[in-house]
């Protein structure tokens, strides 16, 4: 019997995560088989951020959505609303937060406790994981700016976080032998349930742009950034930053041979740079992005999600950026 898929976010509670966990939710919501997303948060109850995931997640449509595909449902505001209502519930069954500091290891090792409780592994597999923490201390213009503390806080978010959620979680992805249902797991028009009244008299267009496919290779995405590139390294500076992020893209690299081994082809590592996305992290840096160049949350999920799905294991191990370009080690 085919492996079921389920999907993880870490973490979930604010930022790229935030926004991917529920894009994910919105955009798989008509599927006809649920996929169910494990996102972890470091709020002290679960279930407060649970809430405020699914909180008007149907509100917030993705940049793509144009506003007049959204006028042109003939569904009045009463009949929306009840519609809105069942897919909240929908979603509500299908989401599951726990609680995950990826500077304190016992949280993550309980937390793969409870995704080994909801998926077993020998009826699911981990189909998509992004694990995406990140922190920006102490951007240094020279190294006489450079804080101990705060060079190892980052390496022990940006990357040593990264490898202990590997080290708990990698477990979930498929191995060689894992039954991979649907090869691509490419849904279309004959995967979303065309008997569900409520969606009648919403436009096509709209309907079909909302349906969302997922990796067609399991994939394990690890949070990097284009100051990671040795090669690339034309201002410098940042010193502790840049040199964390480097090390998340040869932590990926380790871990795509890693998964070479034991999975082939059914699953690989990629590392990934969302771009500057306007969050904390990068805040105090907004006023010199260009415009077009700063990206929402929604923006990003949007492109992470677009590239991931268009990978193949040709470019497995690699870094690549919001535009699909690959980043150079």
């Amino acid at each position: 019997m085919p492996s079921t898929p389920w999907i993880f976010i870490c973490p979930s509670s604010r930022g790229i995560g935030n926004a991917l966990t529920r894009h994910i939710l919105r955009r798989t919501a008509r599927l006809s088989t649920p996929i169910p997303v494990l996102a972890t948060t470091r709020h002290p109850d679960p279930a407060v951020a649970k809430a405020a995931l699914l909180k008007d997640v149907f509100s917030t449509p993705s940049s793509s959505y144009s506003s007049s595909a959204s006028s042109s449902s003939s569904l009045n505001g009463k009949q929306l609303n009840g519609q809105q209502e069942k897919q909240q519930d929908e979603l509500s069954k299908r989401l599951f937060v726990v609680r995950c500091d990826v500077t304190d290891e016992s949280t993550i090792a309980s937390a793969a406790q409870e995704a080994h409780n909801l998926f077993p592994k020998d009826s699911h597999h981990l189909h998509l994981a992004c694990v995406l923490p990140g922190v920006l201390l102490n951007p240094e213009k020279s190294p006489a700016q450079v804080d101990a503390d705060a060079a190892l806080q980052s390496f022990r978010i940006n990357a040593v976080g990264q490898l202990l959620v590997a080290k708990h979680f990698f477990g979930f992805l498929p191995r060689k032998g894992t039954a991979m249902s649907q090869p691509g797991y490419e849904y279309d028009d004959e995967d979303v349930d065309e008997e569900d009244d409520d969606y009648e008299g919403e436009d096509e267009d709209e309907a079909e742009e909302e349906v969302m496919r997922l990796p067609q290779h399991a994939t394990w995405l690890n949070m990097s950034a284009r100051v990671g590139s040795t090669t690339d390294n034309r201002a410098g500076g940042w010193f502790s930053y840049r040199a964390s992020k480097a090390a998340v893209n040869s932590i990926t690299k380790s871990l795509d041979i890693q998964l070479r081994t034991r999975a082939g082809d059914n699953a690989m590592a990629v590392a990934y740079h969302p771009g500057t996305v306007k969050t904390e992290l990068s805040k105090d840096f907004w006023s010199g992005v260009p415009k077009e160049k700063l990206f929402s949350t929604e923006y990003a999920a949007e492109r992470l999600m677009e590239v991931v799905c268009g990978l193949g294991v040709k470019d497995r191990g690699r870094c690549w950026d919001w535009k699909g370009t690959e980043i150079p080690p």
